[in-house]
């Protein structure tokens, strides 16, 4: 049958020495379904001092619709951990979703279309990160392309 090259909406690429699994086609589909392939890009995942709260009094939204959407982002966030923060901001009121939280969850999907999927010209590899805090003292780190 060959190498494997689409597993589960990810598209695999198989070396001697490694596995490369991307996310990108199936954010593509995601997009697409929810017209947003054509969106405006933002380079932040949530705006700057947004605060959610379950006590909005807005207008109630498709909760299909949002649920939908929010579970295809936290598919996503198995390749993309960068994202995983805004994703579990907005899972937290999917039983009532209201317009504020909708308007929150279409601004990940602006900043997932706006991903480059691989930082490096050269290579197109990207660089991934992370930090362990307790309190205000970092106590580990990792850098890697």
């Amino acid at each position: 049958m060959g190498l494997m090259s689409y597993f589960l909406g990810l598209e695999v690429k198989q070396g001697v020495d490694d596995i490369f699994m991307s996310p990108e086609q199936y954010a593509k589909e995601v997009l697409k379904r929810f017209r947003m392939d054509d969106c405006n890009l933002v380079n932040t995942l949530v705006n700057c001092g947004t605060k959610l709260s379950k006590s909005d009094e807005r207008k109630t939204v498709d909760p299909t619709r949002f649920k939908s959407l929010v579970g295809s982002l936290r598919y996503i966030t198995c390749t993309r951990p960068d994202i995983l923060y805004g994703v579990s901001l907005v899972s937290r009121f999917i039983e009532e979703p209201k317009e504020t939280y909708w308007k929150a969850v279409k601004r990940i999907l602006r900043y997932v279309r706006d991903s480059d999927w691989g930082g490096d010209c050269d290579d197109q590899r990207s660089t991934s990160d992370f930090a362990f805090f307790v309190g205000d003292i970092s106590f580990s780190w990792m850098s890697k392309k």
